[in-house]
């Protein structure tokens, strides 16, 4: 009986940790690679598998999107313009057999050719179209990573520009060419602004000369308006044949004005008594 239970003790005790070893489990966004006697056997997950423990060899991947910070590179555009630029590279492990067979380590292979794509495609642009058309030029690095990356079981999703520095006689000169660029346009809003008052004022002078009286009526209008100042002294030209009605017009602004006066000058008065 003794015998017995040291047996099956023996048993527990190479079974139990030959089963712990065999059983592995991987997340739902995890797969792992299997390789039995150095020969690939194939992937398994998500969930619980087996393996033989001495045997088989497995790698776990994770699925979801890593991101990869591609340091800042110095760069000649296309037009000899020195810029540093930095990006940022998602992407995620769509094949894990090949992510693991065909490359040894697919994060540090990623970074480096974002590097010198990032070279490349900047080099190929000017600085004009590297600051106006930026999601474009990512869009085009991120293209061609992916085909290159396709071959590593490795979907690039995008590819952002985070930052560009350029020279600081650059941004001076940029600068100059900005404001030079608002008084340009704010000359041409003002020459508009001309044009259409002269337009203006050419269809008036059409109006007086078709009705004469117009502008004569303007003019008395004019003084009246004029009147109204205290210390006033007003030259006209006595030479025109109309000037007795121009006097008589301006002595009845006068009186008007002064009988204006006059009146808001008792009314104060009587306020005050």
């Amino acid at each position: 009986m003794d015998g017995l239970l040291i047996l099956l003790i023996v048993i527990l005790l190479i079974v139990v940790p030959f089963l712990a070893s065999a059983i592995k489990i991987v997340r739902e966004y995890e797969r792992a690679v299997i390789f039995r006697l150095g020969r690939l056997k194939g992937a398994a997950g998500p969930g619980i598998f087996f393996i033989i423990p001495m045997v088989d060899q497995f790698f776990k991947l994770d699925l979801r999107v890593n991101t990869v910070d591609v340091p800042r590179q110095a760069v000649i555009t296309k037009d000899n313009v020195s810029v540093s630029v930095d990006a940022v590279v998602y992407y995620r492990v769509e094949d894990p057999i090949k992510a693991v067979v065909k490359v040894s380590n697919y994060n540090y292979a990623v970074t480096q050719l974002a590097m010198t794509t990032l070279r490349d495609v900047i080099g190929t642009i000017e600085l004009d179209q590297l600051l106006s058309h930026r999601e474009e030029v990512s869009k085009r690095i991120q293209q061609i990573l992916d085909e290159m990356t396709e071959a590593w079981g490795v979907k690039v999703v995008a590819v952002t520009i985070r930052d560009i520095l350029l020279p600081e006689e650059l941004i001076k000169a940029m600068s100059l060419q900005a404001q030079a660029e608002r008084i340009r346009r704010a000359r041409i809003i003002e020459a508009e602004g001309e044009r259409q008052a002269a337009s203006i004022i050419s269809e008036a002078a059409q109006f007086y000369q078709k009705y004469p009286i117009g502008i004569r009526l303007r003019e008395l209008q004019t003084f009246v308006e004029i009147a109204k100042e205290r210390a006033l002294i007003v030259i006209t030209d006595t030479s025109r044949g109309d000037s007795s009605s121009l006097a008589a017009a301006l002595t009845t602004a006068f009186n008007q004005l002064l009988a204006t006066r006059t009146s808001e000058k008792t009314s104060e008065e009587g306020s005050k008594k």
